[in-house]
Protein backbone atom coordinates (compact mmCIF):
# COMPACT_ATOMS: atom_id res chain seq x y z
CA UNK A 1 0.00 0.00 0.00
CA UNK A 2 1.58 3.24 -1.02
CA UNK A 3 2.24 6.22 1.61
CA UNK A 4 -0.40 8.32 0.04
CA UNK A 5 -2.60 5.65 0.44
CA UNK A 6 -2.26 4.76 4.32
CA UNK A 7 -2.37 8.66 5.19
CA UNK A 8 -5.93 9.08 2.99
CA UNK A 9 -7.25 5.77 4.64
CA UNK A 10 -6.45 7.21 8.32
CA UNK A 11 -7.57 10.81 7.46
CA UNK A 12 -10.88 9.54 6.42
CA UNK A 13 -10.88 6.81 9.20
CA UNK A 14 -10.15 9.83 11.38
CA UNK A 15 -13.06 11.92 9.70
CA UNK A 16 -15.46 9.94 10.04
CA UNK A 17 -14.84 8.13 13.88
CA UNK A 18 -14.25 12.29 15.04
CA UNK A 19 -15.99 14.30 12.82
CA UNK A 20 -18.93 12.11 11.42
CA UNK A 21 -21.84 12.67 14.28
CA UNK A 22 -20.84 16.38 14.42
CA UNK A 23 -20.58 16.98 10.87
CA UNK A 24 -24.11 15.39 10.48
CA UNK A 25 -25.90 17.09 13.08
CA UNK A 26 -24.09 20.70 11.33
CA UNK A 27 -25.43 19.65 8.25
CA UNK A 28 -28.64 18.92 9.38
CA UNK A 29 -28.92 22.35 11.33
CA UNK A 30 -27.67 24.07 8.26
CA UNK A 31 -30.39 22.63 6.08
CA UNK A 32 -27.67 20.82 3.69
CA UNK A 33 -29.22 17.48 3.79
CA UNK A 34 -27.27 14.02 3.94
CA UNK A 35 -24.40 13.79 2.17
CA UNK A 36 -24.51 11.67 -1.23
CA UNK A 37 -23.83 7.80 -1.40
CA UNK A 38 -21.78 6.02 -3.78
CA UNK A 39 -22.61 2.58 -4.37
CA UNK A 40 -21.16 -0.04 -6.65
CA UNK A 41 -22.56 -3.25 -7.35
CA UNK A 42 -20.02 -5.62 -9.82
CA UNK A 43 -19.76 -8.84 -11.07
CA UNK A 44 -16.39 -10.47 -12.08
CA UNK A 45 -17.01 -12.28 -15.28
CA UNK A 46 -13.95 -14.90 -14.55
CA UNK A 47 -14.32 -15.42 -11.26
CA UNK A 48 -17.82 -15.20 -10.72
CA UNK A 49 -17.43 -13.29 -7.61
CA UNK A 50 -20.17 -10.30 -6.67
CA UNK A 51 -19.33 -7.21 -4.52
CA UNK A 52 -22.09 -4.35 -3.60
CA UNK A 53 -20.39 -2.12 -1.58
CA UNK A 54 -20.50 1.99 -0.64
CA UNK A 55 -17.33 3.10 -1.09
CA UNK A 56 -17.46 7.00 -0.62
CA UNK A 57 -20.29 9.28 1.20
CA UNK A 58 -20.04 12.97 0.31
CA UNK A 59 -16.58 13.50 -0.69
CA UNK A 60 -14.94 11.13 1.60
CA UNK A 61 -13.62 7.41 0.10
CA UNK A 62 -14.56 5.16 2.76
CA UNK A 63 -10.27 3.20 3.04
CA UNK A 64 -12.36 -0.43 3.97
CA UNK A 65 -14.27 0.05 0.72
CA UNK A 66 -11.71 0.79 -1.43
CA UNK A 67 -9.37 -2.11 0.21
CA UNK A 68 -11.93 -4.50 -0.88
CA UNK A 69 -12.52 -3.10 -4.23
CA UNK A 70 -8.91 -2.91 -4.93
CA UNK A 71 -9.01 -7.23 -3.51
CA UNK A 72 -12.20 -7.39 -5.61
CA UNK A 73 -10.31 -5.80 -8.90
CA UNK A 74 -7.00 -7.94 -8.52
CA UNK A 75 -5.67 -9.75 -11.74
CA UNK A 76 -7.78 -12.40 -12.08
CA UNK A 77 -5.03 -15.04 -13.60
CA UNK A 78 -2.19 -14.44 -10.74
CA UNK A 79 -4.11 -12.73 -7.52
CA UNK A 80 -1.78 -9.70 -7.41
CA UNK A 81 -3.92 -6.61 -6.14
CA UNK A 82 -3.13 -2.98 -6.69
CA UNK A 83 -4.14 0.60 -5.38
CA UNK A 84 -6.66 1.52 -8.32
CA UNK A 85 -7.33 5.36 -8.91
CA UNK A 86 -10.42 5.44 -6.52
CA UNK A 87 -11.40 8.18 -9.60
CA UNK A 88 -11.71 4.96 -11.31
CA UNK A 89 -15.09 3.93 -9.08
CA UNK A 90 -16.26 7.34 -9.44
CA UNK A 91 -16.50 6.61 -13.06
CA UNK A 92 -18.10 3.36 -12.81
CA UNK A 93 -20.94 4.79 -10.94
CA UNK A 94 -21.29 8.22 -13.14
CA UNK A 95 -21.62 5.63 -16.24
CA UNK A 96 -23.86 3.23 -14.70
CA UNK A 97 -26.47 6.55 -14.04
CA UNK A 98 -25.83 8.02 -17.25
CA UNK A 99 -27.61 5.17 -19.36
CA UNK A 100 -30.02 5.16 -16.78
CA UNK A 101 -28.81 1.98 -14.78
CA UNK A 102 -28.05 3.87 -11.40
CA UNK A 103 -27.14 1.11 -9.06
CA UNK A 104 -27.46 -1.89 -11.43
CA UNK A 105 -25.29 -4.77 -11.64
CA UNK A 106 -21.84 -4.04 -13.44
CA UNK A 107 -19.84 -7.12 -15.34
CA UNK A 108 -15.98 -6.89 -14.90
CA UNK A 109 -14.05 -8.16 -18.05
CA UNK A 110 -10.71 -6.69 -16.79
CA UNK A 111 -9.92 -4.74 -14.10
CA UNK A 112 -6.25 -4.41 -12.80
CA UNK A 113 -3.64 -6.47 -14.86
CA UNK A 114 -0.30 -7.14 -14.10
CA UNK A 115 2.69 -6.63 -16.26
CA UNK A 116 2.97 -10.27 -16.90
CA UNK A 117 -0.65 -10.74 -17.83
CA UNK A 118 -0.51 -8.04 -19.81
CA UNK A 119 2.25 -9.46 -21.62
CA UNK A 120 -0.05 -12.99 -22.02
CA UNK A 121 -2.80 -11.07 -23.72
CA UNK A 122 -0.29 -9.04 -26.06
CA UNK A 123 0.82 -12.08 -27.61
CA UNK A 124 -3.16 -14.17 -27.15
CA UNK A 125 -4.81 -11.96 -28.17
CA UNK A 126 -5.30 -8.15 -30.80
CA UNK A 127 -5.90 -4.54 -29.45
CA UNK A 128 -3.67 -4.55 -26.01
CA UNK A 129 -1.69 -1.44 -25.37
CA UNK A 130 1.65 -2.62 -24.00
CA UNK A 131 1.71 0.41 -21.50
CA UNK A 132 -1.87 -0.35 -20.48
CA UNK A 133 -3.68 1.65 -18.34
CA UNK A 134 -4.65 -1.55 -16.81
CA UNK A 135 -1.35 -1.93 -15.00
CA UNK A 136 -1.37 1.21 -13.72
CA UNK A 137 -4.54 0.84 -11.79
CA UNK A 138 -6.76 3.49 -13.84
CA UNK A 139 -8.43 1.15 -16.40
CA UNK A 140 -11.58 -1.44 -16.45
CA UNK A 141 -13.42 -3.00 -18.97
CA UNK A 142 -17.05 -3.45 -18.43
CA UNK A 143 -20.71 -4.45 -19.73
CA UNK A 144 -23.65 -3.31 -18.35
CA UNK A 145 -26.29 -6.25 -18.82
CA UNK A 146 -29.34 -4.46 -20.63
CA UNK A 147 -27.59 -1.92 -22.31
CA UNK A 148 -25.92 -2.30 -26.07
CA UNK A 149 -22.10 -1.94 -25.96
CA UNK A 150 -22.53 1.22 -28.24
CA UNK A 151 -25.11 2.40 -25.88
CA UNK A 152 -22.58 2.42 -23.11
CA UNK A 153 -19.61 3.57 -25.02
CA UNK A 154 -20.86 7.13 -26.12
CA UNK A 155 -21.72 7.82 -22.69
CA UNK A 156 -18.94 7.06 -21.27
CA UNK A 157 -17.33 9.52 -24.19
CA UNK A 158 -19.88 11.55 -23.32
CA UNK A 159 -18.48 11.96 -20.02
CA UNK A 160 -15.11 13.19 -20.48
CA UNK A 161 -13.47 11.63 -18.24
CA UNK A 162 -10.44 9.81 -20.01
CA UNK A 163 -10.08 6.88 -22.68
CA UNK A 164 -12.93 4.74 -23.91
CA UNK A 165 -12.23 1.68 -25.82
CA UNK A 166 -15.21 0.35 -28.21
CA UNK A 167 -15.15 -3.62 -28.76
CA UNK A 168 -18.33 -4.42 -29.86
CA UNK A 169 -17.19 -8.04 -31.06
CA UNK A 170 -16.32 -8.72 -27.62
CA UNK A 171 -19.33 -7.38 -25.94
CA UNK A 172 -17.34 -4.83 -23.50
CA UNK A 173 -16.24 -1.02 -23.60
CA UNK A 174 -12.72 -0.24 -21.95
CA UNK A 175 -12.87 2.84 -20.15
CA UNK A 176 -10.05 4.59 -17.76
CA UNK A 177 -9.16 7.96 -15.91
CA UNK A 178 -6.24 8.67 -18.24
CA UNK A 179 -5.53 11.63 -21.02
CA UNK A 180 -9.43 11.65 -22.87
CA UNK A 181 -8.88 9.27 -25.97
CA UNK A 182 -10.79 6.66 -27.80
CA UNK A 183 -10.76 3.95 -30.03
Amino acid sequence: MTLKKIVLRSLVASALTLGFCSTTFQTAKAGIGPQPVYRLRLFETHTLERIDIVYRIGDAYLPDAVQRLDQFLRDHRTGDEKDLDPRLFDLLHDLSASVGKSGAEINIVCGYRTPWSNEFLRRTTSGVASHSQHMEGKAIDIRIPGVPTLQLRNAALALHRGGVGFYPKSAFVHVDVGRIRWW
